[in-house]
């Protein structure tokens, strides 16, 4: 038998036609049915059943990354210019002489578990019931981008001319007057079409450990609907186009903004619980500079945080999800204790009410502890290796409390008590070294050693954040020398020396901060650039 050669090959491919090739065969015989002109063929005729959904399938020998299936979609769903839904990635890899690569097309999973609905805190997305399309209630949305972070695969959108997040809905109106979606519609060789599925095969085949794709996230994460296909043989180095790649995510001023400010407060109100224990007379000649300063530090941070809201009207939805979303829960968390604050100060400066100043400052501390407690939650939950759950628990309360102690110190120099304002920054002196120290090792092991979970992000901040170490390791040293100083200083001196090392360490925080947003390493199916 002679050997099978690629013309051969070409041969055999040729005698399957694509959608287009057999609905242009149909309309030369004249035999053109009813429901052929939505290239009925793309997707199923029955409708999904208990238990089932709709799923896109791909065929990856089909795709040819020509883009139709992206300007169908751009066109027929009136996106911005600078707006996407589907996207065309790529992968790589084999060895010489057999290389590897391949075009993916990419849009919404429509996944079983949708971490998009999960997370949204105003309750914006929907799974249907009958399609099991996860859709998105523009009208409910208000911009918080939550649901960017929460996503995996870079679904969700967000758009700054309309203030919302908006995705795929896999052309819903469609599909009910039983039309293909644009992107089926438009692929010339027919890698795209619509499956009916069975949502327990989706949740048996997205085992820990399984990914759709080489470089995709986790399927065991969110259970994503979307198969894809090929005869090939996928080599076991096939990985993203984009691997290894450097980008900066997005800085979220305003959140920075915010965590710094609510972590301030938090650890303010800790300092004043701690000193209504330990030192119950100097609380009672502090605790009104320490409840107001508290209560306005929290107030600016609430305050500047609806900046980060493309519809900041609507930000009274934002507990509707607190079932599921940790921001809802963060919300009403420091709903809470700006409420406990807000106590607090009424009970220093209204005097009937001064028996209750110290439950107060406890109350207020620990609602406190809470919110920040749910601030971390918000990041850990996104499933980012950086945002892991011991790291951003150790910065965030890393924060609290140096910002705490530091305030802390300026506020008692300010009331001249200065034996107490010396233990606060002793304190602040300790815990700012402790975390300096621990954050310079955890990024040094990172940047030195390819396989830690945190490479990637170590090398984003020296190659594209270097003046940000630089001016961190210079704010933490100005910082210690301006706490020193408090301890060898007395009266106006030792207050400007403690002014200034809060504002040191603040500035020092927002850098930080700045940090971990740009340098966070988002998930995104294989090779779909971040734009």
């Amino acid at each position: 038998m002679s050997e099978r050669t690629l013309v051969d090959q070409l041969i055999e491919e040729q005698q399957s036609l694509t959608a287009v090739g057999r609905f242009a065969r149909i309309s030369g015989q004249g035999g053109l049915p009813s429901q052929a002109r939505y290239y009925r063929d793309l997707i199923p005729f029955a409708k999904p059943q208990l238990g089932e959904q709709y799923a896109f399938a791909v065929d990856l020998d089909a795709c040819t990354g020509c883009k139709a299936c992206v300007s169908a979609c751009h066109s027929l769903n009136g996106l911005d210019e600078d707006e996407m839904w589907r996207d065309i990635g790529l992968l790589s890899g084999g060895k010489s002489g057999e290389p590897y690569q391949q075009t993916v097309t990419t849009a919404c999973h429509h996944c079983v578990e949708p971490a998009c609905l999960e997370g949204c805190p105003v309750m914006a997305y929907e799974k249907d019931s009958v399609t099991g399309i996860v859709r998105h209630l523009d009208d409910q949305c208000i911009g918080c981008q939550y649901c960017v972070l929460k996503c995996p695969y870079d679904v969700p959108k967000y758009s700054e001319k309309r203030g919302i997040v908006r995705k795929c809905d896999m052309c819903y109106s469609r599909l009910t007057a039983d039309e293909a979606p644009a992107c089926v519609q438009a692929c010339p060789s027919g890698a795209i079409t619509i499956r009916v599925v069975q949502k327990a095969e989706v949740t048996k085949r997205a085992d820990p450990g399984t990914r759709m794709l080489p470089g995709a996230f986790e399927s065991s994460y969110t259970k994503p609907a979307t198969s894809y296909s090929s005869r090939k043989v996928v080599p076991a180095n096939a990985r993203s186009g984009d691997a290894g790649s450097l980008r900066l995510e997005h800085a979220h001023w305003p959140l920075i903004a915010m965590l710094v400010s609510t972590q301030t407060a938090a650890g303010l109100f800790i300092a004043a619980a701690v000193i209504a224990v330990m030192l119950p007379e100097v609380f009672v000649s502090t605790r009104t500079h320490f409840s107001i300063t508290g209560f306005g530090v929290l107030q600016f941070g609430l305050a500047v945080s609806v900046l980060h809201l493309g519809r900041p009207l609507g930000a009274w939805r934002a507990l509707l999800g607190w079932r599921t979303s940790w921001m809802s829960r963060e919300i009403l968390a420091f709903g809470l204790f700006a409420t406990a604050a807000a106590s607090f100060v009424a009970s220093c400066l209204y005097s009937p009410l001064s028996v209750f100043s110290e439950v107060m400052s406890h109350l207020a501390a620990l609602l406190g502890m809470v919110g920040v407690a749910c601030s971390a939650m918000v990041y850990v939950d996104t499933r980012r290796s950086y945002w892991r759950f011991e790291r951003t628990w150790t910065l965030f309360g890393g924060t609290t409390l140096i910002l705490g102690t530091t305030a802390a110190c300026a506020l008692l120099e300010w009331c001249s008590t200065h034996e107490a304002a010396r233990l606060f920054a002793m304190a602040a002196t300790i815990l700012r070294t402790a975390l300096f120290g621990w954050e310079f090792v955890q990024w040094q092991q990172a940047l030195g050693d390819q396989k830690n979970a945190d490479h990637l992000s170590a090398l984003t901040i020296w190659k594209l954040l270097r003046p940000l170490v630089f001016a961190q390791a210079a704010l933490f040293g100005a910082a210690s020398a301006a706490g020193l100083f408090v301890l060898g200083l007395s009266g106006k001196d030792a207050f400007v020396a403690a002014t200034v090392c809060l504002l040191l360490s603040i500035a020092s925080q927002l850098v930080e901060r700045t940090m971990f947003f740009r340098a966070v390493i988002a998930p995104r199916m294989p090779g779909s650039f971040a734009r």
